[in-house]
Protein backbone atom coordinates (compact mmCIF):
# COMPACT_ATOMS: atom_id res chain seq x y z
CA UNK A 1 0.00 0.00 0.00
CA UNK A 2 1.52 3.29 -0.61
CA UNK A 3 2.77 5.53 1.85
CA UNK A 4 -0.05 8.19 1.46
CA UNK A 5 -3.66 6.91 0.55
CA UNK A 6 -6.80 9.21 0.39
CA UNK A 7 -9.37 9.23 3.17
CA UNK A 8 -11.99 8.21 0.76
CA UNK A 9 -9.97 5.25 -0.58
CA UNK A 10 -8.70 4.18 3.22
CA UNK A 11 -12.73 4.05 4.31
CA UNK A 12 -13.55 2.13 0.97
CA UNK A 13 -10.30 -0.63 1.34
CA UNK A 14 -10.96 -0.91 5.37
CA UNK A 15 -14.68 -0.77 5.76
CA UNK A 16 -13.96 -3.97 3.24
CA UNK A 17 -11.92 -5.90 5.24
CA UNK A 18 -14.14 -4.96 8.18
CA UNK A 19 -17.45 -6.48 6.46
CA UNK A 20 -14.88 -9.62 5.43
CA UNK A 21 -14.25 -10.45 9.07
CA UNK A 22 -17.50 -9.99 10.33
CA UNK A 23 -19.00 -11.93 7.72
CA UNK A 24 -16.20 -14.59 8.43
CA UNK A 25 -15.99 -14.22 12.01
CA UNK A 26 -18.71 -12.64 13.07
CA UNK A 27 -19.86 -9.03 14.38
CA UNK A 28 -18.02 -10.06 18.18
CA UNK A 29 -15.62 -10.07 16.22
CA UNK A 30 -14.66 -6.70 15.53
CA UNK A 31 -12.67 -4.37 18.01
CA UNK A 32 -14.66 -0.90 19.21
CA UNK A 33 -12.90 1.45 16.84
CA UNK A 34 -13.41 -1.30 13.53
CA UNK A 35 -17.25 -1.07 14.36
CA UNK A 36 -16.78 3.12 14.15
CA UNK A 37 -15.15 2.19 10.80
CA UNK A 38 -18.03 0.21 9.73
CA UNK A 39 -20.54 3.01 11.00
CA UNK A 40 -18.92 5.46 9.22
CA UNK A 41 -18.66 3.17 6.26
CA UNK A 42 -22.09 2.80 6.23
CA UNK A 43 -22.35 7.32 6.04
CA UNK A 44 -20.12 6.88 3.44
CA UNK A 45 -21.84 4.48 1.81
CA UNK A 46 -25.45 6.55 1.63
CA UNK A 47 -24.06 9.70 1.11
CA UNK A 48 -21.44 8.22 -2.02
CA UNK A 49 -24.32 5.97 -3.45
CA UNK A 50 -27.58 7.48 -2.73
CA UNK A 51 -27.18 11.68 -1.41
CA UNK A 52 -28.45 11.02 1.65
CA UNK A 53 -28.10 9.78 5.32
CA UNK A 54 -31.44 8.20 4.86
CA UNK A 55 -30.17 5.39 2.73
CA UNK A 56 -27.48 5.06 5.39
CA UNK A 57 -30.16 4.30 8.50
CA UNK A 58 -32.07 1.86 6.02
CA UNK A 59 -29.27 -0.53 5.81
CA UNK A 60 -28.03 -0.07 9.66
CA UNK A 61 -30.43 1.53 11.47
CA UNK A 62 -27.90 2.11 14.40
CA UNK A 63 -24.93 3.38 12.74
CA UNK A 64 -24.97 7.02 14.03
CA UNK A 65 -26.17 6.13 17.89
CA UNK A 66 -23.38 3.36 17.54
CA UNK A 67 -20.96 5.63 16.22
CA UNK A 68 -21.38 8.44 18.36
CA UNK A 69 -20.89 5.97 21.88
CA UNK A 70 -18.15 4.50 19.98
CA UNK A 71 -16.43 8.02 19.28
CA UNK A 72 -16.89 8.77 22.92
CA UNK A 73 -15.54 5.77 23.71
CA UNK A 74 -12.57 6.33 22.04
CA UNK A 75 -12.36 9.84 23.20
CA UNK A 76 -12.78 11.39 19.30
CA UNK A 77 -13.93 14.50 19.62
CA UNK A 78 -14.51 15.74 15.73
CA UNK A 79 -15.91 12.02 15.53
CA UNK A 80 -18.39 12.36 18.45
CA UNK A 81 -19.34 16.11 17.02
CA UNK A 82 -20.01 15.18 13.77
CA UNK A 83 -22.46 11.81 14.49
CA UNK A 84 -23.82 13.91 17.76
CA UNK A 85 -25.45 16.19 14.99
CA UNK A 86 -29.49 15.54 14.25
CA UNK A 87 -29.14 13.27 10.83
CA UNK A 88 -30.23 16.16 8.49
CA UNK A 89 -27.59 18.78 10.11
CA UNK A 90 -24.74 15.71 9.71
CA UNK A 91 -25.98 14.68 5.89
CA UNK A 92 -25.03 18.57 4.99
CA UNK A 93 -22.04 18.59 6.64
CA UNK A 94 -20.90 15.54 6.16
CA UNK A 95 -18.19 16.19 3.27
CA UNK A 96 -16.61 19.25 5.03
CA UNK A 97 -16.63 16.44 7.81
CA UNK A 98 -15.53 13.52 6.35
CA UNK A 99 -11.80 14.27 6.16
CA UNK A 100 -11.28 15.24 9.94
CA UNK A 101 -13.11 12.16 11.11
CA UNK A 102 -10.90 9.72 8.89
CA UNK A 103 -7.98 11.72 10.05
CA UNK A 104 -9.05 11.09 13.42
CA UNK A 105 -9.80 7.54 13.50
CA UNK A 106 -6.93 6.73 11.22
CA UNK A 107 -4.11 8.41 13.71
CA UNK A 108 -5.79 6.09 16.44
CA UNK A 109 -5.68 3.25 14.17
CA UNK A 110 -1.96 3.63 13.37
CA UNK A 111 -1.22 4.40 17.12
CA UNK A 112 -2.63 0.60 18.70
Amino acid sequence: MPAFIDNETWLIETGDAIIEKEVRLGVVSLTPLERLIHCLWVADYGMRNAGDLTTAAEVYPTFQKEALALAKSLALPATIEAFSRPLDAFQRSYYERFDGICDEIRNVATST
